[in-house]
C-alpha cells in the first residue's frame, strides 16, 4: 500500500505520538483501507502522513521533510512488499506487516 499511495518504491516513515506534530495547516484525509487514513497536502497534493485506525500514533513521510537527509531509518517495516531490486538500509531490523481488515469497516 505505501508504493502506491507515495508513487515510490518504498515510504520512508517516522512514527510519532499524534498529540506531539503540530501542523501550520491540517492535511487533508482520505481512507486507504479499512484499518487507515492517509494525509495530504489539499494544496499540492504531497503525501503527508499515516494513521492506523485508533492508534495513538501517526506516521509522517519523511521525504516531506525540509531537511529529511538528517533523518534516518532505524528498522524495515512491510518487507514482505519489498521489490527485489531495493538495496538500502542492510542489518537494519525489519518487520511484516500484519493487516486484518475488518469487513464491517467497510
Amino acid at each position: 500500500m505505501c508504493r502506491r499511495a507515495s508513487g515510490g518504491a518504498f515510504a520512508i516513515l517516522a512514527w510519532l505520538p499524534q498529540h506531539s506534530v503540530v501542523w501550520s495547516a491540517s492535511p487533508a484525509l482520505r481512507r486507504s483501507s479499512p484499518i487507515a487514513q492517509r494525509g495530504f497536502c489539499e494544496e499540492c497534493g504531497t503525501p503527508l502522513t499515516l494513521q492506523y485506525n485508533d492508534s495513538p500514533d501517526i506516521a509522517v513521510l519523511l521525504g516531506a521533510f525540509d531537511r529529511a537527509r538528517d533523518l534516518a531509518p532505524r528498522y524495515h517495516y512491510g518487507v514482505e512488499g519489498r521489490l527485489p531490486w531495493v538495496d538500502i538500509g542492510h542489518g537494519l531490523p525489519d518487520q511484516r506487516t500484519e493487516e486484518r481488515f475488518d469487513q464491517s469497516a467497510r
